[in-house]
């Protein structure tokens, strides 16, 4: 076999670009005035076009926010009734209003936009949607998603009554918004759980990509989920591409690679990270990259202390070994070792793993307040007489039971 080059780019760890050194423009100030432009007059070209929405749900939309709604995917389908949900970058507010109808009149709807225009365009219609409705479960709020503790409806107010006319004056500014942080956060730790977004995060300057992916995580509850779609692209945009005001704009150039999306999730602490649908047929080529959409779903709640409690799951399989997020190999067919937090993990049924895997729980149950802490070194098969006990030496034969499935003749 031939020797590869060891300077490929194809063969480089995977790296994106040093985006914000190759920048020559102002990235958010390009997306305001594409997205004005958008929310005044319908651009059919703004975003990849959205097919599937369930037309139940979107019979009760006012014209307009279906008009100049810009997406690339459907993650609306993946929230349930009661749920807390935040849409970033919520824009004309159709995926918001699908929420709305989604999780009822016990759940909450948060849309957190930046875009003036569109924050007038969704809040418009929050009456006529309430009185369709028969509830009011939806708010609209400016805020900025790669950091969602500043409300700057609060700051805006501030800076009306305290206007900045000199530089040692900033100080104050910047204690004031501090203080909103704190205080009043637009969106509080551990509050939500579902985070949505709809083709927004590619807009995110790349020097703030990382806090985004870090805020998404701060604001979900444990055993929350951020269901994203986005898109990616198969390459990195060249600077060609990257200095293009109208491509970034237009949810090109600050696309994704795609492995390297799920890595920031990944990053970021999330575990379960999977694709649930990727475009096959590119939405655009261009210089050879081809750029199309992709839905991501990933869960929060993987920290934590490891309590022994003699539990043990069972991959079903088809692969032969598979692993988490925190490095544990589970060999299809074989009872492994697990401790109480990560057994709570894979059997949770709001969770990625439940499906594929079977619970074994000990004979005797051990209260968390007994167990002892899990020995992470330990070989991770467990033995049938660690969860039956020691002591366990039951004798029951199969007469009179049912060993088979109802009505047959196996026995």
């Amino acid at each position: 076999m031939a020797e590869i080059a060891t300077n490929d780019p194809i063969n480089l760890p995977p790296s994106d670009l040093n985006q914000s050194e190759s920048i020559v423009y102002n990235i958010e100030e390009a997306v305001i005035q594409r997205y004005e432009a958008g929310a005044r007059q319908p651009e059919v070209e703004l975003c990849c076009p959205t097919e599937g929405y369930d037309p139940h749900y979107l019979e009760n939309l006012p014209q307009e926010i279906v008009e100049k709604d810009y997406g690339c995917g459907d993650p609306t389908r993946y929230v349930a009734v009661g749920e807390t949900v935040v849409d970033l970058g919520s824009g004309a507010g159709k995926n918001c209003y699908i929420l709305a109808q989604k999780v009822g009149a016990t759940g909450r709807v948060i849309g957190v936009d930046f875009n003036d225009e569109m924050l007038s365009l969704s809040r418009k219609y929050l009456d006529e949607m309430a009185q369709k409705l028969g509830y009011r479960n939806v708010s609209f709020v400016k805020g900025k998603i790669q950091e969602l503790a500043l409300n700057l409806d609060q700051v805006q107010a501030w800076l009306n009554e305290h206007p900045i006319t000199r530089f040692d004056q900033v100080a104050a500014f910047e204690a004031e918004c501090d203080r909103l942080r704190q205080t009043s956060p637009l969106i509080a730790d551990n509050s939500v759980d579902v985070v949505i977004s709809n083709c927004v995060l590619n807009l995110v300057r790349p020097q703030d990509k990382q806090q985004l992916f870090q805020e998404i995580y701060r604001v979900l509850k444990r055993g929350g989920r951020a269901v994203i779609s986005d898109i990616v692209c198969d390459e990195a945009p060249t600077l060609e591409i990257l200095n293009d005001p109208k491509l970034w704009s237009g949810c090109i150039a600050g696309a994704f690679r795609e492995d390297l999306l799920l890595k920031m999730f990944e990053d970021a602490g999330f575990y379960g990270v999977e694709i649930l649908v990727r475009q096959v047929e590119p939405w655009q080529v261009i210089e050879g990259i081809e750029f199309r959409s992709m839905t991501v779903r990933a869960y929060k709640g993987k920290e934590g202390p490891c309590w022994e409690r003699n539990q043990a799951v069972v991959y079903k399989g088809p692969w032969k070994a598979v692993q988490d997020d925190d490095g544990h190999t589970l060999y299809r067919g074989e009872r492994m070792a697990v401790c109480d937090k990560t057994f709570q993990l894979y059997t949770d049924v709001k969770g990625p793993y439940h499906q594929d895997t079977i619970a074994i729980l000990p004979h005797q149950d051990i209260p968390l307040e007994a167990a002892a802490v899990f020995d992470c070194s330990r070989d991770h098969h467990r033995y049938p007489h660690e969860t039956k006990g020691l002591g366990y030496r039951e004798t029951v034969t199969s007469a009179g039971s049912a060993c088979c499935e109802p009505n047959s003749n196996c026995c």
